[in-house]
């Protein structure tokens, strides 16, 4: 297998994405309880990088054609991986999310099963429905956190403020993007948002999901399940959004990718105020 093909197996995962959908599973089970039992986090953990490497590279099976406009350079269309192969190595990732998902308690179970199914579905039957697509999206980025929990044992309400955070957070982002791939979608018949409704109330629409997280985002402080330290990171990373709310409307590459920053630093504000209360 020559370097070229090696790269575009590995790129068609989109590696970082499924390594940080790990690391968030592991933020679930830490904010749930601590570190919890280090067997049930570090399965969680692989069956999320597994699964989320099994739907980027599914997404990209369903979606050459769109690629082949929006982005040329990805793996299928620039000829690195033909789409037979892509769909046989998703297969083959899935596969290792279940047996890892298999070890975990019933609850985790059950999230993982109802996220490989949206994960399959997603692009062939959401994808070009208006916010269909992007309500799913932003469920299974918030999910990762309540699968991390579910594997310890202990979903709190501090998870599901987490859950419902990066939730409303993802779907804004989707939509951003949608509204940046407008034209490849437009072309191949597919209905988003940003189609349906026009560019500019679209963005709207995410600045309303985004105004809500950020007004939900005390809410673990001030039920007293996070420190104080959560409060004043999370105040960043609320900071950071609304910056990239604003950047969407004349950037929106720039817009969906200062939200991509500002989640990350909001699930390590969540980090740093369960350390403050365990120590």
């Amino acid at each position: 297998m020559t370097g070229e093909r090696v790269r575009g197996f590995v790129e068609i995962t989109r590696p970082i994405n499924a390594v940080a959908a790990g690391a968030l599973t592991f933020v679930g089970a830490f904010v749930a309880s601590g570190l919890g039992t280090w067997g049930a986090v570090g399965a969680a953990a692989g069956a999320t990088v597994l699964a989320t490497a099994a739907g980027n590279t599914i997404n990209d099976y369903f979606d050459r054609e769109i690629d082949r406009i929006n982005q040329p350079d990805r793996p299928i269309p620039r000829g690195a991986v033909t789409a037979r192969e892509a769909l046989g190595f998703s297969l083959l990732l899935f596969v290792g999310a279940v047996v890892l998902a298999l070890t975990l308690p019933p609850l985790a179970i059950a999230i993982a099963v109802i996220n490989l199914v949206a994960l399959v579905a997603y692009t062939e039957f959401f994808k070009g429905l208006p916010g269909v697509g992007n309500v799913v999206v932003g469920y299974l980025g918030g999910s990762t956190f309540l699968f991390g929990a579910a594997a310890v044992g202990r979903v709190t309400s501090a998870v599901v403020v987490l859950f419902a955070l990066a939730a409303l957070s993802t779907v804004a982002r989707e939509i951003i993007k949608d509204v940046e791939d407008v034209a490849g979608d437009r072309r191949e018949g597919l209905n988003t948002l940003p189609i349906a409704v026009g560019e500019r109330p679209a963005l709207w629409v995410a600045v309303l999901l985004l105004a809500v997280a950020l007004l939900a985002s005390p809410l673990p402080y001030l039920q007293g399940t996070l420190g104080w330290p959560y409060l004043a990171v999370v105040a960043v990373a609320d900071l950071v959004m609304a910056i990239a709310a604003v950047n969407s409307f004349t950037d929106p590459t720039t817009g969906q990718e200062r939200l991509s920053y500002a989640m990350f630093l909001a699930g390590g504000a969540f980090v740093v105020g369960r350390l403050a209360v365990a120590l």
